[in-house]
């Protein structure tokens, strides 16, 4: 419920006692005393700095606030509180304390705990890699996390209307954040819909990608399992889960390129409309049923990892993935590569930026801890991406001891294609196949749905801020009609080409979109705002100011952070050797530039006796 700021007025007693009634909407008049003649307006001890009791669970611009003692000594000053309402209903808040943890836990953690932190553990040193990734969560990850956390808890709004309390100016930001949530969201949730495919193709004694003997194989494709010691492994082979990945799943080899997707898989629109149905009767009411369902969702996936730990660490060669994943090179913390892929992990890991956490925290108690929050939920965040590494390199290991091959052989991929391929197939070489497939897949998908559930509720919290009158009471048409566009929009990642698409968004539709926007957020705050004001903010809703260490990572560690991640992004996107590629022979980059460049005369078509004049930049 929206409030007004109380107005004070302070008079001395002494001649005739003048009444002031002003005719507000829904307001009401109480008169307090307060301190005696020549102290200023302050808090006290059970104060905030306006008058409101400390015990409120609202915010000073939200709440309902009374004044401090009741009695009036003779020669006291007059407080006269003007206290106004709106008749806009209060503000929804978490059912219980636990639900705002488990969905922050939830966003935070996602598909790329699991297979992106371990693939850029060992490939920068390995054990070596956690010095820098320990200093740059400690030092910017964390203090941003922090930042966002009490932001929103404060202010009780959304990532567009809350810059109306720090710095108009910078409105924008909350649009860019919009903007940016729904490009994530046409690319983010096709990847559940793989795993969906997966999922569904579980369900059956011999798993599909166990065998070459299938209609979408090759003749390179070798079957390799354990038992079959007569069958080697060179350098032309293909497993059946690359071939069932590439070739059934995403149906790539049948598009050339970006220039040329082909149709829809009719099988992952299915899917992904399934995801999308799940994502919508999550969400369409708000927290308090999205609070329900993250106690599934963002629990599975830690008993699924457990599990998986166990069995990893029993096959033949775990130990070889485990010393390849921890074996420290103490050379690599020489290069700037380690610390800049250090920052970009714990940035994209914690999730600052996307407006997620700015409308979990609207949602909270005003007096509720987020400091403690934030310090538990960022901890729990790391300890699961190092966990998932264990996960990860003991089938590594597992595999590589199989195909008499180096980890480093086995494990050259990442991204999903270390999901769908190389976990996939070792496995479909375990005893209980069938049941570690169900399992893992459901795994991936409620990390994924976790993160759908929070980006989006990041949007719907923004607008309906932004738009209450319009939007407040029509949130299950708006929610429903923002699923829809994300389905529309995410349709293009279907096609045979759509893998590419998805590559071209995670690549370069959000990683430097998000950077320069946090990067412009911590700089309304900490230098526009104040961190003096910020700090002041914080006391009123925790009772103790951040300290020095907070206040300096606001104000310089934290730009200088993010400022030197965004130019490491732009002079990446500028390097033209440096290629994007997917798992599979074709090189995104190389494609795009061909689908934008005119072709030569005569080199397609019929020939004509024409005479065509370009200019060549």
């Amino acid at each position: 419920m929206e409030m007004k700021q109380p107005e004070i007025m302070n008079r001395e007693d002494g001649g005739e006692h003048e009444k002031e009634q002003e005719s507000q909407e829904n307001g009401r008049l109480v008169a307090d005393s307060v301190a005696e003649k020549g102290q200023k307006s302050c808090s006290g001890p059970g104060q905030v700095s306006n008058g409101y009791p400390s015990t409120s669970p609202q915010s000073p611009r939200d709440g309902a606030g009374a004044g401090a003692d009741r009695g009036s000594t003779p020669g006291a000053f007059r407080t006269l509180v003007v206290q106004q309402t709106s008749l806009d209903p209060p503000r929804e808040t978490w059912s219980k304390k636990m639900d705002f943890l488990l969905s922050v836990i939830g966003y935070a953690v996602d598909l790329g705990n699991v297979w992106r932190f371990p693939y850029i553990c060992y490939q920068n040193g390995g054990g070596a890699f956690l010095l820098p990734y320990l200093l740059m969560a400690v030092f910017g990850g964390v203090p941003l996390f922090y930042m966002e956390l009490a932001l929103g808890q404060f202010h009780r709004s959304g990532c567009i209307s809350i810059w109306k309390h720090i710095c108009p100016i910078f409105k924008g930001i909350g649009f860019a954040i919009c903007i940016i949530a729904l490009y994530i969201a046409f690319y983010y949730n096709t990847i559940m819909a793989w795993a969906l495919y997966y999922l569904l193709s579980s369900f059956r004694a011999t798993l599909p990608w166990t065998t070459c003997t299938n209609q979408w194989n090759t003749p390179n494709c070798t079957h390799y399992l354990s038992t079959d010691l007569n069958v080697s492994w060179t350098n032309y082979s293909i497993s059946p889960a690359e071939e069932f990945y590439i070739r059934q799943v995403l149906q790539v080899h049948l598009s050339p390129g970006l220039h040329q997707l082909g149709w829809v898989s009719w099988q992952l629109a299915l899917c992904l409309l399934f995801i999308f149905i799940v994502v919508y009767f999550s969400i369409w009411k708000g927290v308090k049923t999205s609070g329900k369902v993250v106690w599934v969702t963002a629990t599975f996936p830690y008993l699924v990892l457990l599990i998986l730990l166990i069995r990893g660490a029993t096959l033949p060669g775990a130990w070889r993935g485990v010393v390849f994943y921890l074996k420290p090179d103490w050379s690599k913390l020489l290069t700037t590569t380690v610390w800049l892929d250090a920052a970009a992990q714990i940035f994209f890991s914690l999730g600052p930026g996307f407006g997620v956490l700015l409308a979990f925290a609207s949602y909270n108690p005003f007096h509720n801890n987020c400091y403690k929050d934030a310090l538990v939920t960022s901890s729990v965040n790391c300890l699961t991406s190092f966990l998932s590494g264990f996960v990860i390199f003991t089938v590594l290991g597992y595999m590589a001891e199989m195909r008499q091959q180096r980890v480093e052989t086995v494990a050259k991929d990442a991204g999903p294609s270390l999901l769908f391929i190389i976990y996939a197939e070792a496995i479909a070489n375990m005893p209980a196949a069938t049941f570690f497939a169900i399992i893992f897949f459901l795994m991936i998908i409620m990390l994924g749905l976790d993160s759908t559930f929070a980006g989006l509720e990041g949007v719907i919290t923004a607008m309906l801020d932004e738009f209450p009158h319009l939007l407040a009471r029509r949130r299950e048409w708006f929610v429903l009609g923002l699923v829809c566009v994300c389905y529309l929009g995410a349709l293009s990642t279907l096609t045979y080409g759509g893998a590419f698409v998805v590559k071209l968004f995670e690549e370069y539709a959000t990683g430097p979109a998000v950077i320069t926007v946090v990067f412009l957020e911590v700089i309304a705050v900490s230098w526009f705002y104040g961190t003096t004001r910020f700090c002041n903010d914080v006391q009123l809703m925790l009772g103790f100011a951040p300290g020095v260490f907070w206040r300096v990572c606001w104000v310089a560690i934290c730009p200088c952070f993010l400022l030197v991640s965004l130019l490491h992004y732009i002079y990446a996107f500028c390097d033209i050797p440096k290629q994007l590629t997917m798992h599979s022979k074709y090189v995104l980059s190389k494609r795009l530039l061909k689908s934008i460049t005119p072709e030569a005369p005569g080199s397609s078509g019929p020939q004509r006796d024409t005479i065509v004049i370009t200019n060549a930049v």
